[in-house]
């Protein structure tokens, strides 16, 4: 059997106010297809933080999961970095 391989991202947490939830802020640069400048695009995930270990400014490895609600898609795996 061949296991498939989940999408992991990393980013920072910009809100831990819900339970067991965080918002996973995720910076990535590419460059214009056209101007080529180089932009940043920053989505937003919803991740579940079943120990609710992390806090606001740390940065985390998500990676994707089953729906766990209505917005949430994904996982804490890790804290890469604690906030100073």
């Amino acid at each position: 059997m061949s296991e498939t391989k989940r999408k992991t991202r990393v980013g920072v947490v910009v809100s831990n106010k819900m339970d067991k939830t965080v918002v996973v802020q995720v910076t990535r640069r590419l460059r214009h297809p056209i101007y080529g400048k180089v932009v940043k695009r920053r989505p937003k995930f919803y991740a579940h933080d079943e120990r609710g270990e992390c806090s606001t400014g740390d940065t985390v490895r998500i990676e994707e999961t089953r729906p766990l609600s209505k917005t949430k898609r994904w996982r804490v795996v890790e804290i890469v970095r604690k906030a100073e």
